[in-house]
């Protein structure tokens, strides 16, 4: 993890405010932090020091099972918050959380500022309407699960989790994610393969062809 100094910090504040979403000088306090791929975020099991504010790249949200199983359970995006959970609740068995392309964060400490941010009317309208747009999204993504074929999913699955153009996903984690056998997902694989979609690199693969995978996403967001 690196943290931004100075020029590098100040040129990020002004690129990305979010002074707007809270009532007092949040932007005096913050700190910039950057994650490379596969660097942890959050530890799973361990209360974060800090809330985050996502301002570019993307991570992977982890959990551990009674029988040890690592299951992939979500993502966060640009303008997600890191870390509200274990703001707003005392009792909360954080999840881990894992940069899958360089991510780049605003960081306020937590215990310092949780009671003054909950004390924020502004702030907590804004978490409100979060929270509530990433109830809403897990919801539909549950009922695409259940309404759409795997080519689908998968499409939308590789371009969320492809960084610079190639999808390196360990198969496991995909067939737990999408709750799919493993034959099925390879079959899919090829298939994109075939049609050119995707190209094989070693255990890798390049993205060939966007529009094509994009163009399965969309039918299931525009249903």
């Amino acid at each position: 993890m690196k943290v931004y100094k100075e020029d590098k910090k100040r040129l990020y504040m002004e690129h990305h405010s979010i002074a707007h979403l809270f009532s007092f000088p949040v932007e005096e306090v913050l700190e910039v932090h950057e994650y490379e791929r596969d660097e942890w975020i959050i530890q799973e099991g361990m209360r974060p020091y800090y809330l985050f504010y996502v301002v570019e790249g993307k991570a992977k949200i982890y959990v551990t099972h009674q029988n040890g199983k690592v299951s992939l359970i979500n993502f966060v995006h640009v303008n997600d918050y890191i870390g509200e959970m274990e703001l707003i609740q005392d009792v909360y068995y954080t999840k881990g959380i894992q940069a899958s392309t360089k991510t780049i964060c605003f960081a306020l400490p937590i215990q310092q500022y949780r009671a003054k941010l909950m004390e924020d009317a502004k702030f907590l309208r804004e978490l409100t309407k979060f929270l509530s747009v990433k109830a809403s999204f897990m919801a539909m993504k549950y009922s695409q699960g259940l309404a759409f074929p795997l080519e689908n999913r998968l499409a939308d699955f590789i371009l969320l989790t492809a960084d610079e153009g190639i999808y390196r996903e360990k198969h496991v984690t995909v067939c737990n994610y999408l709750g799919i056998s493993y034959r099925h997902l390879l079959h899919v694989l090829n298939q994109f393969c075939e049609k050119k979609f995707l190209k094989k690199e070693g255990r890798n693969y390049q993205i060939t062809q966007y529009q094509s995978l994009e163009k399965l996403a969309e039918e299931m967001k525009n249903n």
